[in-house]
């Protein structure tokens, strides 16, 4: 395991969340190097405490990270630039965001190709948030290319599931759909994939596939309110008012305070006025 890989692991739960949704890869940490000295301890220390302060104040952790970057170099300016990039990212500057994940990949040896996908999927879905979808499909699909060069399916599956956001979002839905094959197929676990799949065929009118999808879904994670709002939309739309009814009625049970429970309320409402009318609008996944 590289040491900077291991600095980015040392740092509490999950470093990565908040830049890369659904970044589970926390569970398949490797054990501490043999090797890890005070100096890597001091690093370590200084991440956690930007990190820590995202929560408080994300605009002190960002200049902190700025000063931090101009004043070091190699593992420290890597770290400092992935604390820079998940703090622009709170505050919405997506932009400055993508360029501190990109340099913290760039500035990341090229043998280190773990690492270098984290980073290039974080800039991937910073470009993508910032409505640059051409230039995350290039990012995201060179986080692919890393991870499984790595050898390391999950965080190839993650890449793969953001690619194919970015091709929804350039209109280009087959391409998207096969993106999402082979998230479900690297990592057949993850629930996110497979919800994702499902909405896609859903609005390509493949609705006996997005049927299939959901229920792989369902299975995976039976408490996941957008699952239930999305299994509601298939049913309505395939003429099954009764099980969309009850996949709605679900959501308000599981998360009545969640914005799936929202929708689910609306739908429920315009179901029971209009018969067999499909609700309005079906939600954006």
């Amino acid at each position: 395991m590289s040491l900077l890989l291991a600095l980015l692991l040392q740092v509490g739960p999950n470093p990565m969340a908040g830049g890369m949704a659904g970044d589970d890869l926390m569970r398949d940490r490797p054990p501490r190097a043999d090797g890890v000295t005070g100096d890597m301890n001091a690093t370590s220390a200084w991440l956690q405490t930007c990190l820590d302060q995202l929560a408080e104040d994300p605009a002190r952790a960002h200049t902190m990270a700025q000063i931090r970057r101009s004043e070091t170099k190699g593992a420290d300016r890597v770290l400092a630039n992935h604390c820079l990039g998940t703090a622009a990212s709170e505050l919405g500057l997506w932009q400055d965001a993508r360029a501190a994940f990109l340099a913290a990949r760039d500035e990341t040896p090229s043998d280190e190709t773990r690492t270098r996908a984290r980073f290039a999927a974080l800039a991937g879905n910073a470009a993508l948030a910032g409505g640059d979808a051409e230039s995350a499909l290039t990012l995201l699909t060179e986080a692919e290319a890393d991870a499984r060069a790595a050898g390391f399916a999950p965080l190839e599956a993650i890449a793969a599931t953001d690619r194919a956001r970015a091709l929804v979002a350039l209109s280009r839905g087959e391409d998207a759909l096969g993106a999402l094959a082979a998230a479900t197929t690297l990592a057949p676990e993850r629930a996110e994939g497979w919800l994702l799949k499902a909405t896609l065929l859903r609005r390509l009118d493949r609705l006996p596939e997005a049927q299939t999808a959901i229920e792989r879904a369902a299975l995976l994670t039976p408490a996941d309110p957008d699952i239930g709002l999305e299994a509601g939309v298939i049913a309505i739309l395939a003429g099954r008012d009764d099980a969309a009814r009850a996949s709605w009625q679900s959501v308000l049970a599981l998360a009545p305070e969640s914005p799936a429970a929202v929708t689910a309320k609306d739908y429920l409402a315009q179901l029971g006025q209009a018969g067999e009318t499909a609700p309005e609008e079906v939600p954006q996944s």
